[in-house]
């Protein structure tokens, strides 16, 4: 019978025959029967434990009937190699039974230990008793294996690693556990005869299983090919073992330090090879091989002190600060690189603010006594003049004011790139910057592969003409875009009107829809301005991709203009946003030109473009070969030109017919 069906019948016994004097129904273990596999085990008293003695006894089986003896309270917490630990509570009370012996496999000359892998088979029982009477019972059916795991001492005699590139590391890769058998690891030598039967037709192969020199395929011996080519076994290896290609691949490599990440990075600037200038988005470089910062918005809303500067990416943000936690920005000396390893330094403009109202958004009533003011600086505007891919000029006007604890300032920061050829005449091409009412909205120029939305709101009134209207939006959206044509790159030639683009222009489409004398509502008001720009790539210099701008297209959405009624409509006055984007869609270059059929001809031979090189079929009959001696090349060619005279003249069909007569 296996050990749980005896377990279980023993639980039907003892409930069967409840020992004399038992309260039934008021204290309980929980579980009452528990089949332990490990040195530990927990349950719980149910019911108050005050007065309640709890005892641990060995629980014999009669050899005639088989079932258990009754047991009785004159046990203790101790019974052979078993602990009894109470941990009393209010009305449960946790029961831990736990082994005090070792579950090791015995060693040679080893006592206190598992003879064999099944070490314990016991039952137990744990008693509650108040007095002579017995309240409740646990019965314990105990079957431990012995465990597979070494907690000897380990020898402190140095173990010497062979070469791996000319010795096996180890001759059983799969023996990991120390003075146990691993199953499925024939090759361990801890594994007694009776445990390898078990698994012995499952063993581990190959170099983890203990073949840790198998035979190679170029072997002549070997057998183990799955597609042997044709010239095996002609051309085989014929050697030992010991000379096996297994061994050999352990590369001994060089240990780098981590890198630690940080602002400061290396100049991109050598002896001889000067700083090739700065792309769009670079960030920009100071004297002292750090980034030039300052304060931006992140993505989360809040600005960050030391935020680069990147090359052509105007900005303009305000950040909240008090006094308390203001913080000067970078130095005004800071020289900055130019992009040609040049530096120059920054025109910095001082003025002072007189209307700080602009920037104080909140005060706190503090006793003038107790008012604390300094100079700080309300406002920077940085201005970067470049010219291809490299700065100029910076100028910055710094705006200093007075802030006093209790106050909020709302600081202002600006980055704007302007091109050195912008004062010669050409225009920017802009779209409106801000939220606000389009009388006092200020424009920021495209950049170049930035999408961008913008727009304003124009008040109009309830009277407004539709015709009037849609002439008046027109107009504004037209000035914001006057120029004719757009420079394909950006050093196009002025003189030279192939680099230039026409700017196609859609205009607006005119309603003729009559609004029956209606007030407030107006139909087709052309008030988004579409700004298309098509470009490619069109080649590389020095392997950086040079783009080109192939056409720009300006159209004009229409809207539905209708008077909002605000609370009783005593305003006469009603909001219409105006707006305008700008989109850049990049298109396949140009396919090349069909290849003629002189090319198709000449490719066949051209030694750079196959790897076939007819015209060079002769070089090693030349004097520029020099893998072997002239001498030496020669007699091979000569013997090679013998062997192909003679097959022309054994194919001849002469030759057979003089053969045979």
């Amino acid at each position: 019978m296996g050990a749980a069906g005896f377990g279980a019948l023993l639980l039907l016994l003892l409930r069967a025959a409840p020992c004399p004097g038992q309260l039934s129904g008021d204290t309980v273990f929980q579980p009452s029967f528990i089949h332990m596999s490990g040195p530990r085990v927990n349950s719980f008293f149910l019911g108050n434990s005050s007065g309640v003695n709890f005892s641990i006894i060995l629980s014999p089986r009669d050899a005639e009937t088989g079932k258990l003896q009754l047991a009785n309270c004159s046990g203790s917490k101790r019974a052979g190699d078993w602990n009894l630990d109470v941990t009393p509570g209010v009305n449960t009370s946790k029961v831990t039974v736990s082994l005090s012996r070792t579950l090791e496999l015995c060693l040679p000359n080893a006592t206190e230990c598992c003879p064999s892998p099944l070490c314990m088979v016991e039952t137990l029982q744990v008693l509650a008793c108040r007095g002579s009477v017995m309240l409740a019972q646990l019965l314990i059916q105990a079957e431990i294996f012995a465990n597979s795991s070494f907690a000897g001492n380990v020898s402190e005699n140095a173990t010497i690693i062979p070469n791996q590139a000319f010795k096996p590391l180890g001759s059983c890769p799969c023996n990991l556990t120390a003075g146990a058998c691993d199953v499925r690891c024939c090759c361990d030598l801890e594994c007694t005869p009776d445990l390898q039967q078990l698994f012995s037709g499952s063993c581990f192969t190959g170099v983890f299983g203990g073949d840790v020199n198998p035979p190679y395929d170029q072997l002549c011996s070997s057998q183990s090919m799955e597609y042997t080519p044709e010239w095996f076994p002609f051309l085989c290896v014929q050697s030992s073992l010991d000379n096996t290609p297994f061994l050999g691949y352990f590369y001994h490599g060089s240990i780098s330090t981590p890198k630690v990440p940080s602002f400061k990075i290396p100049l991109q600037t050598s002896p001889g090879k000067p700083f090739t200038g700065y792309r769009e988005g670079d960030p920009i470089i100071t004297e002292e091989d750090e980034y030039f910062t300052v304060p931006q918005q992140s993505m989360a809303g809040q600005c960050v002190g030391n935020a680069p500067v990147a090359y052509l990416h105007n900005f303009d943000v305000k950040c909240l600060t008090n006094l308390e936690s203001y913080k000067g920005g970078l130095p005004h000396d800071v020289r900055i690189n130019t992009g040609t390893a040049d530096f120059i330094q920054q025109n910095v403009l001082y003025r002072a603010i007189t209307d700080r109202g602009k920037f104080i958004t909140e005060r706190e009533n503090l006793l003038a006594a107790e008012v604390l003011c300094q100079n700080v600086t309300f406002a920077e505007h940085y201005k970067f003049i470049w010219k291809d891919k490299n700065i100029e000029q910076v100028n910055v006007t710094v705006f200093h004011g007075s802030l006093c604890d209790g106050e909020i300032l709302t600081q202002r920061f600006t980055v704007e790139f302007l091109s050195l050829n912008s004062t010669h005449g050409e225009e920017l091409f802009e779209n409106p910057a801000g939220r606000g009412l389009c009388a006092s909205a200020t424009d920021r120029p495209v950049l170049f592969g930035v999408d961008s939305y913008s727009g304003c709101i124009l008040e109009v009134d309830i009277n407004e003409d539709c015709s009037f209207l849609r002439g008046n939006v027109t107009e504004k959206l037209n000035a914001l875009v006057q120029a004719t044509h757009i420079g394909k790159r950006d050093n196009s030639s002025y003189s030279d009107l192939n680099d230039w683009v026409e700017i196609i222009r859609l205009d607006p489409f005119s309603s003729n829809v009559s609004t029956g004398g209606f007030k407030g509502i107006c139909p087709d008001i052309p008030a988004n301005l579409n700004i298309r720009i098509i470009f490619a790539k069109v080649g590389a210099v020095q392997g950086i991709p040079q783009q080109e701008i192939l056409a720009v297209q300006i159209s004009y959405s229409t809207v539905l203009w209708q008077f909002q009624c605000g609370l009783g409509c005593r305003n006469t006055l009603s909001f219409l946003p105006i707006t305008a984007s700008v989109q850049f869609i990049e298109v396949p270059a140009q396919p090349p030109p069909p290849v003629t059929r002189y090319q198709k001809i000449y490719a066949e031979f051209d030694c750079n473009q196959n790897e076939v090189c007819w015209p060079q079929l002769l070089y090693p009959l030349t004097r520029f070969y020099t893998g072997e001696p002239y001498s030496q090349c020669l007699a091979k060619g000569l013997f090679l030109a013998f062997l192909v005279l003679l097959a022309t003249i054994v194919s001849n069909p002469w030759f057979s017919k003089l053969w045979n007569g």
